[in-house]
């Protein structure tokens, strides 16, 4: 009787709750139930849902105004564009890096979800055409979608910081949880801070579920997936850190 449960499991294959709780507890099942449905709802849903709460607490416990003026006082360069302008003009400057900093914060599911078809698209092309991969770029978006779950983690702490206990005047919307060494070096040059936050311990949670998921989804060798998972990414960190040296 028990293998006659087992086998109609295996046959409607893994809710969608399940293939999120296994993300975090046995993550190459749902990588291998992505291969009967490609639905990614269910984490996109989640992700806003996060979104969401992160930005509400942002709003209420820290302000935008707080917000802006922390990111001019850890970027040199903005400190020096700030000081070079009238008062009247610093006012305009700020008050358009709110409106900013507020419209995308609110826009983020949005850009989330148009960055994750994005980085779908260029890692189902890299399968393809590099691997000779037969994923479907919806199996590939899908990966991503549930790779980014623990992500949501995050967002869990800081919605948690910044209602008991946060201080506003310390918070760092571009690193707002403690889980890379950038987090601890507020004073480092600004490219040093890109690249140790690359290091973002959760990010590297994602990146591996990233080459495991590949490997069974696009059906290719683990060694394989690695080697365009982590070259794209070795790629970002080359541009980020560069972008930031050149400007900061």
């Amino acid at each position: 009787m028990n293998d006659d449960r087992a086998d109609g499991v295996r046959a409607r294959g893994l809710s969608e709750v399940e293939r999120v709780v296994d993300v975090f507890v046995a993550p190459a099942a749902t990588f291998r139930d992505i291969l009967r449905s490609a639905s990614w709802w269910l984490p996109f849903a989640l992700t806003v849902v996060a979104m969401v709460g992160v930005t509400v607490a942002i709003q209420r416990q820290v302000g935008w105004d707080q917000v802006v003026e922390t990111q001019i006082q850890m970027t040199p360069s903005m400190q020096s564009q700030m000081t070079s302008l009238t008062p009247e003009a610093q006012a305009d400057r700020m008050h358009t890096m709110v409106l900013s900093y507020e419209y995308s914060a609110f826009a983020a599911p949005l850009i989330v979800l148009a960055l994750s078809a994005l980085a779908a698209l260029v890692l189902w092309a890299s399968f393809m055409f590099g691997l000779g991969s037969k994923a479907s770029y919806g199996q590939i978006l899908c990966l991503w979608m549930y790779c980014s779950l623990p992500r949501l983690l995050a967002s869990v702490v800081t919605v948690a910081t910044l209602y008991f206990g946060g201080s506003p005047e310390s918070f760092n919307i571009k690193d707002p949880v403690g889980t890379n060494l950038a987090y601890y070096l507020p004073d480092a040059p600004a490219w040093l801070r890109e690249f140790l936050g690359f290091g973002d311990a959760i990010g590297l949670w994602v990146l591996a579920l990233l080459v495991v998921g590949s490997s069974i989804v696009a059906k290719v060798k683990p060694g394989q997936a690695a080697a365009v998972i982590v070259g794209w990414w070795l790629l970002i960190v080359i541009a980020a850190v560069s972008v930031t040296a050149a400007f900061s």
